[in-house]
């Protein structure tokens, strides 16, 4: 992975343009920004593009995944945390949990954090069963 002082973080609207091509001229815009820079994606950001396409735009779960991982593929675009961060996007097109829920079920799932949760949906899907208390 390129060294990430190098990168460019995008915000949630330069991908929305770019995914949606619902404006001409920032959908080129974008398309510019996304090729001639190494873009550093953060969760933040993904959780806030979810968030938009599924409310506004009400596009369903399972083409919010396959069109997110299908921008994962360019080349230019590196993940802060991949394997979190695909997790996620899994189990929010197979079940009805916020995207916010589904990012720490994949912080647990790849083993990098204990999620403390009261939030019982959740919990069915972590491995511990509790509220870690």
């Amino acid at each position: 992975m390129p060294r990430k002082e190098n990168m460019k973080i995008v915000d949630a609207n330069i991908i929305l343009r770019y995914l949606l091509e619902d404006h001409a001229e920032y959908f080129e815009k974008a398309i510019s920004i996304v090729e001639k820079n190494r873009i550093l994606l953060i969760n933040e950001v993904v959780a806030e593009v979810v968030y938009v396409l599924e409310k506004v735009y009400q596009i369903d779960r399972q083409t919010i995944k396959e069109g997110l991982f299908t921008f994962f593929e360019n080349e230019n675009i590196h993940i802060e945390k991949d394997n979190v961060l695909k997790e996620a996007l899994i189990l929010f097109a197979q079940k009805k949990l916020d995207f916010v829920d589904c990012l720490l079920f994949g912080y647990s799932k790849v083993g990098e954090r204990k999620i403390l949760t009261f939030d019982k949906k959740l919990l069915k899907y972590l491995d511990h069963g509790t509220a870690g208390l």
